[in-house]
Protein backbone atom coordinates (compact mmCIF):
# COMPACT_ATOMS: atom_id res chain seq x y z
CA UNK A 1 0.00 0.00 0.00
CA UNK A 2 1.53 2.95 -1.20
CA UNK A 3 0.09 6.51 0.07
CA UNK A 4 0.92 9.78 -1.99
CA UNK A 5 1.69 13.28 -0.81
CA UNK A 6 2.02 16.56 -2.72
CA UNK A 7 5.51 17.56 -1.36
CA UNK A 8 7.47 21.08 -2.34
CA UNK A 9 10.83 20.46 -2.25
CA UNK A 10 12.81 23.87 -2.34
CA UNK A 11 16.05 23.91 -5.05
CA UNK A 12 18.04 23.67 -1.77
CA UNK A 13 16.79 20.88 -0.26
CA UNK A 14 16.76 18.94 -3.85
CA UNK A 15 21.01 19.17 -4.01
CA UNK A 16 21.27 18.26 -0.35
CA UNK A 17 19.22 15.15 -0.96
CA UNK A 18 21.44 15.30 -4.47
CA UNK A 19 24.87 15.19 -2.32
CA UNK A 20 23.70 13.14 0.13
CA UNK A 21 23.13 10.02 -2.22
CA UNK A 22 25.80 10.81 -4.35
CA UNK A 23 28.35 11.00 -1.61
CA UNK A 24 26.61 7.48 -0.41
CA UNK A 25 27.00 5.72 -3.75
CA UNK A 26 30.72 6.70 -3.63
CA UNK A 27 31.06 6.01 -0.04
CA UNK A 28 31.93 8.83 1.24
CA UNK A 29 30.39 10.89 3.89
CA UNK A 30 27.88 13.73 2.64
CA UNK A 31 29.39 17.53 1.68
CA UNK A 32 27.84 20.30 4.58
CA UNK A 33 26.60 22.15 1.77
CA UNK A 34 27.46 22.76 -1.95
CA UNK A 35 30.53 25.03 -2.88
CA UNK A 36 30.02 28.51 -2.90
CA UNK A 37 29.85 29.78 -6.38
CA UNK A 38 32.97 31.37 -7.90
CA UNK A 39 32.75 34.83 -6.37
CA UNK A 40 33.26 36.73 -9.84
CA UNK A 41 36.55 39.82 -9.59
CA UNK A 42 35.61 42.37 -6.83
CA UNK A 43 36.13 46.21 -7.75
CA UNK A 44 34.54 48.59 -9.97
CA UNK A 45 37.39 48.54 -12.13
CA UNK A 46 37.37 44.68 -12.86
CA UNK A 47 34.92 43.22 -15.31
CA UNK A 48 32.55 40.32 -14.61
CA UNK A 49 33.62 37.13 -15.80
CA UNK A 50 31.71 36.31 -18.83
CA UNK A 51 29.88 32.93 -19.29
CA UNK A 52 28.77 32.51 -22.84
CA UNK A 53 25.57 30.35 -23.14
CA UNK A 54 23.75 28.51 -26.29
CA UNK A 55 21.45 26.13 -27.37
CA UNK A 56 19.30 25.25 -30.29
CA UNK A 57 15.24 24.72 -30.10
CA UNK A 58 15.31 21.38 -28.06
CA UNK A 59 17.32 23.37 -25.18
CA UNK A 60 15.87 26.99 -25.99
CA UNK A 61 13.45 27.34 -22.84
CA UNK A 62 15.98 25.89 -19.83
CA UNK A 63 18.84 28.04 -21.75
CA UNK A 64 16.59 31.21 -21.27
CA UNK A 65 16.05 29.99 -17.47
CA UNK A 66 19.69 29.39 -17.09
CA UNK A 67 21.26 32.82 -18.13
CA UNK A 68 18.53 34.22 -15.38
CA UNK A 69 20.62 31.79 -12.93
CA UNK A 70 24.11 32.60 -13.98
CA UNK A 71 23.22 36.23 -13.95
CA UNK A 72 22.21 35.49 -10.39
CA UNK A 73 25.57 34.17 -9.17
CA UNK A 74 27.46 37.51 -10.44
CA UNK A 75 28.17 36.40 -13.84
CA UNK A 76 27.92 38.60 -16.94
CA UNK A 77 26.31 36.07 -19.91
CA UNK A 78 27.00 35.93 -23.38
CA UNK A 79 23.64 34.88 -25.24
CA UNK A 80 24.94 33.55 -28.59
CA UNK A 81 21.36 32.32 -29.07
CA UNK A 82 18.99 30.52 -30.67
CA UNK A 83 16.41 33.37 -29.43
CA UNK A 84 13.55 31.13 -30.22
CA UNK A 85 11.69 27.85 -30.77
CA UNK A 86 12.12 27.72 -34.56
CA UNK A 87 14.48 25.12 -35.80
CA UNK A 88 18.24 25.20 -35.94
CA UNK A 89 21.37 22.71 -36.31
CA UNK A 90 22.95 22.38 -32.81
CA UNK A 91 26.53 22.10 -34.26
CA UNK A 92 26.45 26.04 -35.40
CA UNK A 93 24.97 27.04 -31.94
CA UNK A 94 27.72 24.62 -30.07
CA UNK A 95 30.48 26.47 -32.51
CA UNK A 96 29.68 29.78 -31.30
CA UNK A 97 29.80 29.47 -27.76
CA UNK A 98 33.18 27.29 -28.42
CA UNK A 99 34.88 30.38 -30.54
CA UNK A 100 33.82 32.50 -27.57
CA UNK A 101 35.62 30.31 -24.57
CA UNK A 102 38.51 29.77 -27.55
CA UNK A 103 39.12 33.22 -28.49
CA UNK A 104 38.90 34.46 -24.71
CA UNK A 105 35.77 36.22 -25.53
CA UNK A 106 34.00 34.08 -22.55
CA UNK A 107 35.89 32.45 -19.54
CA UNK A 108 33.49 29.52 -19.91
CA UNK A 109 30.65 28.26 -22.02
CA UNK A 110 27.24 26.61 -21.55
CA UNK A 111 25.77 24.34 -24.18
CA UNK A 112 22.00 23.14 -23.78
CA UNK A 113 20.53 20.58 -26.81
CA UNK A 114 18.11 17.80 -26.47
CA UNK A 115 20.93 15.29 -25.11
CA UNK A 116 23.88 17.29 -24.65
CA UNK A 117 26.30 14.82 -26.72
CA UNK A 118 26.42 16.43 -29.95
CA UNK A 119 27.32 19.97 -28.43
CA UNK A 120 29.94 18.45 -26.34
CA UNK A 121 31.47 16.99 -29.59
CA UNK A 122 31.56 19.66 -31.55
CA UNK A 123 33.07 22.08 -28.55
CA UNK A 124 35.38 19.81 -28.36
CA UNK A 125 36.83 20.29 -32.30
CA UNK A 126 37.28 23.65 -31.32
CA UNK A 127 40.71 23.93 -30.45
CA UNK A 128 41.79 25.16 -26.32
CA UNK A 129 38.05 23.58 -25.58
CA UNK A 130 37.94 20.92 -22.89
CA UNK A 131 34.09 20.61 -23.24
CA UNK A 132 32.22 17.78 -20.74
CA UNK A 133 28.38 16.73 -20.32
CA UNK A 134 27.27 16.58 -17.21
CA UNK A 135 24.52 14.60 -16.11
CA UNK A 136 24.64 14.87 -12.26
CA UNK A 137 26.25 16.52 -9.40
CA UNK A 138 29.27 14.53 -9.31
CA UNK A 139 29.91 14.57 -13.26
CA UNK A 140 29.80 18.52 -12.95
CA UNK A 141 32.01 18.02 -9.66
CA UNK A 142 34.59 15.85 -11.87
CA UNK A 143 34.39 17.75 -15.16
CA UNK A 144 35.94 20.48 -13.31
CA UNK A 145 38.46 19.14 -10.42
CA UNK A 146 39.84 16.37 -12.87
CA UNK A 147 39.70 17.72 -16.50
CA UNK A 148 39.43 21.30 -16.26
CA UNK A 149 36.52 21.80 -18.77
CA UNK A 150 36.11 25.23 -19.86
CA UNK A 151 32.51 24.00 -21.42
CA UNK A 152 29.53 22.58 -19.92
CA UNK A 153 26.92 20.58 -22.31
CA UNK A 154 23.83 20.08 -20.78
CA UNK A 155 20.68 17.48 -22.05
CA UNK A 156 17.68 19.10 -21.67
CA UNK A 157 15.54 16.51 -22.76
CA UNK A 158 17.15 14.17 -20.09
CA UNK A 159 17.45 16.64 -16.87
CA UNK A 160 14.91 18.43 -14.96
CA UNK A 161 15.49 22.81 -14.30
CA UNK A 162 16.61 22.13 -10.46
CA UNK A 163 19.26 19.66 -11.52
CA UNK A 164 20.13 21.77 -14.73
CA UNK A 165 20.47 24.75 -11.82
CA UNK A 166 22.64 22.73 -9.31
CA UNK A 167 25.00 21.44 -11.79
CA UNK A 168 25.71 24.98 -13.75
CA UNK A 169 25.76 26.69 -10.07
CA UNK A 170 28.59 23.61 -9.03
CA UNK A 171 30.47 23.84 -12.21
CA UNK A 172 31.04 27.09 -12.23
CA UNK A 173 32.13 27.01 -8.19
CA UNK A 174 34.33 24.33 -8.57
CA UNK A 175 38.33 25.21 -9.06
CA UNK A 176 40.55 22.75 -10.73
CA UNK A 177 42.30 20.25 -8.62
CA UNK A 178 46.03 20.72 -10.24
CA UNK A 179 48.35 18.36 -8.87
CA UNK A 180 48.27 14.89 -10.48
CA UNK A 181 45.20 16.08 -12.80
CA UNK A 182 47.06 18.79 -14.14
CA UNK A 183 49.78 16.21 -15.68
CA UNK A 184 46.30 14.50 -17.56
CA UNK A 185 45.42 17.76 -18.69
CA UNK A 186 48.43 18.51 -20.49
CA UNK A 187 48.43 14.98 -22.18
CA UNK A 188 44.90 15.93 -23.50
CA UNK A 189 46.69 19.69 -24.69
CA UNK A 190 49.79 17.76 -26.57
CA UNK A 191 46.78 15.44 -28.49
CA UNK A 192 45.15 18.67 -29.55
CA UNK A 193 48.29 20.09 -30.63
CA UNK A 194 49.23 16.84 -32.71
CA UNK A 195 46.25 17.99 -34.70
CA UNK A 196 46.48 21.31 -35.06
CA UNK A 197 48.79 23.41 -36.88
Amino acid sequence: MSTSKNTNLTDDEIQSIVRSVVAQMLGQSAPASAPAPAAPPVGASAPKKVVALGADHGGYELKELLKKEVAALGYEVMDVGTHSKDAVDYPDLAHDVAKAVSSGAAWRGIIVDGAGIGSCIVANKVPGVRAGLAYDYASAVNSREHNDTNVLTLGAGLIGVALAKQIVTVWLATPFGGGRHQRRVDKIIAVEKLYTK
